[in-house]
Parts: structure tokens; sequence; C-alpha cells
């Protein structure tokens, strides 16, 4: 039995994939660990390939010394973990769990901006992230219930997806589904979601909780990087 119904199906063709310009592949790292939704996972990204020609997959073994090796280049450092790419560049744009619940439309709108290379950030928001040269890695934990969530990861992965546009590769954008990854929302005292950390050269600098606008959002990374 399929995971998306036929008219899921016929919405996400006309909706979302009808806009992709570019094409996009998602490559997805399983390993031992956190896999109870492998399965699902794997299926779900196999569905959405069959709806246009513009999207493939790969399914890798994050175990293998190969995957370890496609891993690093992706910089993916757990699984299960998918990454949005085009033409086998990285994006920043990293789902740590699968993107389920209110996550997937935003997993959908995440391929249509990777496949453009393009988002929708304002003119001056686009203009300060296309500047940002050091290390960043935003993480945003999630719950597939949270209604606010989605704000939170397309945020992330729009500054993700704007810094490597302008050259620089520097930003990750990481939902973590906390329920998956319950030792990794335990390290930050996740009691609230969505819960936001910003990494600037492997260490912690801001946490926050809350969808926030673009504007103060930004505010915040900018005050990760001073």
């Amino acid at each position: 039995m399929g995971l998306i119904s036929e008219e899921d199906k016929r919405i996400i063709k006309e909706e979302f994939f009808s806009k992709m310009v570019n094409p996009v592949k998602l490559i997805v790292f399983i390993g031992k660990e956190h896999c109870q939704y492998c399965d699902q996972l794997k299926q779900l990204v196999q569905e959405l390939s069959e709806l246009t020609d513009k999207l493939s997959y790969e399914i890798v073994d994050f175990d293998t010394p190969e995957g370890k090796e496609l891993a690093e280049k992706y910089r993916i450092d757990r699984a299960p973990a998918t990454t949005i790419t085009q033409d086998g560049k990285d994006f920043g744009v990293r789902y740590f769990g699968i993107p389920a619940g209110h996550e997937f439309a935003a997993f959908l709108e995440d391929i249509v901006d990777v496949s453009k290379g393009d988002t929708d950030l304002m003119q001056d928001s686009k203009e300060e992230v296309s500047k940002i040269d050091k290390d960043v890695r935003i993480l945003i934990f999630v719950t597939p219930t949270c209604p606010y969530c989605p704000l939170a990861v397309r945020m992330a992965h729009k500054f993700a997806i704007e810094n490597t546009k302008a050259g620089k590769g520097k930003i990750l954008g990481d939902m973590v589904e906390a329920i998956e990854y319950p030792e990794w929302a335990d390290q930050y005292n996740v009691m609230a979601v969505p819960k936001i950390v910003i990494q600037v050269n492997g260490e912690d600098k801001v946490q926050f909780e809350g969808a926030y606008p673009e504007k103060m959002f930004l505010e915040k990374l900018l005050s990760a990087l001073s």
C-alpha cells in the first residue's frame, strides 16, 4: 500500500513539482540505529521520484566504508538522514529522520527551492546571508505534529540555499526529528518544539524556541556570528 494517496500525488505534481527547474537527487543515508521509520522513508522517496522525471534518489548504507565516504562529502554525521542535492551539489538542506506530518510540505518546498537554486527570502536577507563565511550549523528540533516547526525548518534551509548560491556553502540547515533522535534532543534539553540551536565553527552559540519571522531569525543568526 502506498504512503501517498492518489489525490495527494495529483496535488504534489500540480502544486510543487510543476515548479521544478533543474533535476534534484535525494540522497538517503540509512544506518543500524534510529531506523524505526527507515522502510517508510525509503518508500516515501521512491513514491515521490515516480511523480516527476526531475527527481531521483539514492539509498546509501551509512555503516559501510563507501557510505561513510559519501556521508563525509555531504557533511552527514549520522543516519537516517536525507540531503537534497542538485547536480551533485550540496545545498546544506538536510532532514535527520523522516519528513512526516507537517514536515512533509516543507520537504516538498525544499525540493522545489533546490531545483531552482533560489528562495523567496527578502533581498536584504539574501545579501546578509550571502556574506556569511564561517561554518554554521542550524539544528531545528521538531515533531511531526508541530504545526509551527516547518516554518523554522524552511527558514534555516532558505539561509543554507542562499549561502550556497553565493558560492559559500557554509550553512547547514538540519531538521532533527526529536522522537527519532531522543539522545540528540536530550543533549539540548528539548522540552518544546521547534527548538533551534545555532552552532558556529562547531560551538553552540545561540538557542531559542519558536518559529521566528524571517528578520528575527536572521538577527539570531547574525548574533551567533558576532
